[in-house]
């Protein structure tokens, strides 16, 4: 293993269907066509580093069917080391994704071959790695083991704590940084608290993420807010993991959190002015191009 990013998360096929409206409970809405497309946070954020050029790899799992070869190409099409995703018995991981005109979506994901990812999976991975990210798509075992096997290499350690859920205080206590949007944020400090609380968690530093108001870095005895770039959304598929894939790359490249949380926030309202999570993710030359021609 030698990339200097290496991301622990989920590879999804993601089936997208724009609506109107979405359904209310016992109720039928027809939407327009089903848009397949590669997904899942931890590829996602693989990609979106990738594209911006990191060297990067993705430790998962996908099932032996069209869905995770769809994945795979993706990944390597970006750049991306695949040499650590594994095959499993398990079918690809699904994403069913509605999309309203406002370009807001709601998303329930059926894991498939993302729960077959064990703690022992992680080990011996972090030769050359200078920051991992982790996401919680795969297994809470396999994320905490990962997390811990990463700090005691001295390796950078930037957890997306997505979807919410618990982890044990020794894991916040080993994160560089916590990245999370501002409904997470609430579930683990409290609706309305202060976002200097998340680090009473644990964690060294946090990154909250308001989507189109762009995000806030709360580092010790400091709290910076950094603008989002004013787009037209499409679709905001994805856009958080276009930000976390982003955040890694920076600080894999030196960056410190504030100025790289100021790229990934272009980065992510790029995203958001396209269709789809991988596809809608910038290369280099698009961001420095596309972004001020979308304003």
């Amino acid at each position: 293993m030698n990339s200097d990013v290496l991301v622990v998360g989920s590879a999804n096929a993601d089936l997208v269907v724009a609506v109107d409206r979405r359904p209310g409970g016992g109720e039928t809405v027809l939407g327009g066509d089903t848009v397949l497309s590669p997904g899942g946070k931890g590829a996602n954020t693989a990609v979106a580093a990738g594209r911006l050029g990191a060297d990067v790899a993705l430790l998962g799992a996908v099932g032996d069917d069209v869905y995770g070869r769809l994945l795979l190409d993706s990944l390597r099409a970006a750049g991306v080391d695949t040499g650590l995703v594994r095959t499993s018995d398990r079918p690809t991981g699904i994403a069913y994704i509605t999309v309203t005109p406002d370009g807001e979506n709601s998303i329930l994901v059926s894991p498939g071959a993302n729960s077959s990812l064990e703690p022992a999976d992680v080990d011996a991975v972090f030769d050359g790695v200078q920051v991992m990210v982790a996401s919680l798509e795969v297994p809470l075992p396999a994320v905490e083991h990962a997390v811990a096997k990463a700090a005691e290499k001295g390796v950078k350690v930037l957890l997306n704590l997505s979807p919410a859920a618990e982890l044990s205080a020794e894991t916040l206590a080993k994160l560089d940084v916590l990245l999370v949007n501002e409904h997470e944020a609430a579930w683990l400090a409290g609706p309305g608290a202060d976002f200097r609380k998340l680090l009473d968690l644990g964690p060294r530093s946090a990154v909250v993420t308001l989507g189109a108001a762009g995000a806030v870095v709360v580092e010790a005895g400091k709290v910076t807010e950094v603008a989002s770039p004013k787009v037209e959304a499409v679709d905001s598929t994805g856009a958080g993991d276009a930000f976390a894939g982003a955040l890694a790359a920076s600080l894999a490249d030196g960056a410190d959190l504030v100025s790289a949380a100021k790229h990934a926030v272009r980065v992510a309202a790029f995203s958001v002015t396209r269709h789809g999570a991988q596809p809608s993710y910038p290369s280099v030359a698009d961001l420095s191009y596309g972004l001020d021609h979308v304003v």
